[in-house]
Order: C-alpha cells, then structure tokens, then sequence
C-alpha cells in the first residue's frame, strides 16, 4: 500500500532565505520566525489524528473522560462569573470569558476532546482514502464522543451536591444550564455548524500559534461563547445539569440539544474546515513522491 508522503519544506520558500543581505545565521533566524507552509500545519494535524487512532481503547477513553470533566469548569466558571456581575448589558460579554476556561484546560493537557477530531481524525480519511481508515476515525469519534459526555455528566452530578456553592452560584447554574436547550431544532444545527467550523479551525492555527497558543485557544472559544453558539461537549454539561435538577427532560437532552448540536458540530468541523482546508493542499500532496512499502 502506496503511504502518504510529504516532502521537507522547501527552505526557498522560508523568510528570507534567498536575501542577498542576510548571511547564513540570519537567513535561518528569518526562517524560524516565518509562518509554517500550509502543507505542514496539513501534515503535523494529519499526524495528530494518525496517533489518535492508533491509540488504545482504554487510552482514548481516559483522555477523552478526562476532557469530558475538564469542560465542566467552563460552564462552572462562566456561571460564577454571571452571579458575581451586576445586570448589565454588557455582563455577558465578561462572564464569556469563563466559557474559555474548559477548553484552555483540555487542549493544553492535550485531553481527547470530540469537536477536534472533526478535524484531525478526517485529515488521514482524506489523504488515504481507504475503507481501514474511515472506520478507525469512526471508532476514533464514538469512543471520544461517548466518554467525553460521560464525563460531562459526573462533572453535572458533583455540581448538585449540597452547600458547595453559594446559592447565588446555584442560581446562575441553573439558569445557563438552560442556554443549549433555547432554541429550535434548526436553529441549534446552524449554531452547531458555526461552532464545530471555529474549533477545528483552531485546531488548524494552533500549529502555527507558537507561544501564542493560550492566546488563540481565548480567542477562538470566547468567539463561540459570546455568539451563544452550540458545542456538543461545553453544552453537555449544561443540558445535563438542566436534566438533574428536572429543568429538562431526558429527551429535550437528546433531542433538543445533543442531536442537533452533534449534527451541527460534525457538518462545521469536516466539511468547512477538513475538507475545504485539505482541498487547498491536496493537488501539492498529489505531485510528491509516493513511498512504497515494498
């Protein structure tokens, strides 16, 4: 079986690499300050969703549990950030930040988290084009899918206990719990296909982020809070915690917010993001040389 095969980036193509006023350990510094070629942000995320799949079962299912409990504290920190603030127009635009805090805490721990591998896991789908490789990505998605809202519910259940928080806390919980649940079926899946496009994008940038990544994963996850957008794992612990203390039912959970938002997420992350950034990479991929196993 003929194996995907890129080519180191071409030096020429570096910042200043050709300067007739720059001698060799300048041309180098140029270089590293350069912005990496499409072709290996396509590569590194490639080899991202590669390692996924290759991964055990048990390994992807503690990660993702793990990713799963982590974006607890996004809907947690955003809600005591909410009771804090007085009624204001513009309290919202504060208390989004705490939306954040999830996701900067599960990507840096490099946790497992659904909506990224509508990116990374479909890369190697795209490059390969084989039947092994779809249904490792699809094994890939329902494992991390399943223990990350697992995750999200344990984390929904610790919130109900008891004298933890303060009732103006609880209070708040209760009210953004009801967020993913507001609106109708079409609407969720539009705010789905947005939200799933802006975190598999940012997947795509963090490459290039360097020691900017903090400051990307902020700003691209502030964006979907702020513009009430639909997460399937974020949202999970909300619906979830609507569901614990009867806000919602079991089936507003599935019907209302989980298929939608799903629906939405997968359709932003691979056809906005994977295939039409893939589709800009796929005719340099096609005109390397191919590696034989032979």
């Amino acid at each position: 079986m003929n194996e995907p095969h890129t080519a180191a980036p071409d030096k020429g193509n570096s910042a200043g690499a050709d300067s007739p006023h720059l001698d060799s350990a300048e041309q180098e510094q140029a270089a590293e300050h350069s912005a990496p070629h499409p072709l290996v942000i396509h590569e590194i995320v490639r080899e991202e969703g590669e390692v996924a799949m290759a991964r055990t079962f048990a390994a992807l299912m503690w990660s993702a549990l793990a990713a799963g409990l982590s974006m607890g504290f996004s809907f947690l920190v955003q809600s005591i950030l909410e009771s804090s603030l007085p009624e204001t127009p513009w309290r919202g635009l504060v208390s989004s930040l705490g939306y954040t805090v999830g996701f900067v805490f599960a990507i840096l721990a490099r946790q497992q988290l659904f909506t990224e591998s509508t990116l990374t896991a479909v890369l190697p789908v795209l490059t390969r084009r084989d039947v092994a490789t779809l249904l490792k990505a699809l094994r890939l998605w329902a494992i991390v899918l399943f223990f990350n809202l697992v995750g999200t519910a344990i984390f929904a259940a610790i919130l109900q206990i008891r004298g933890v928080f303060s009732p103006e806390v609880s209070e708040s919980l209760a009210k953004l719990a009801m967020t993913p649940l507001s609106a109708e079926f079409g609407v969720t899946v539009v705010r789905g296909v947005f939200s799933g496009w802006l975190i598999a994008l940012m997947v795509w940038l963090l490459p290039s982020a360097r020691s900017g990544r903090l400051l990307t994963i902020l700003i691209v996850t502030y964006t979907v809070a702020v513009s009430k957008l639909t997460h399937v794992v974020a949202g999970s612990v909300e619906a979830a915690y609507a569901v614990m203390i009867d806000a919602a039912s079991l089936s507003d959970y599935f019907l209302v917010f989980l298929v939608p938002t799903f629906i939405g997420n997968v359709i932003g992350g691979v056809s906005l993001v994977a295939i039409v950034n893939h589709a800009a990479i796929a005719p340099e991929i096609m005109s390397l040389p191919q590696k034989s196993d032979d």
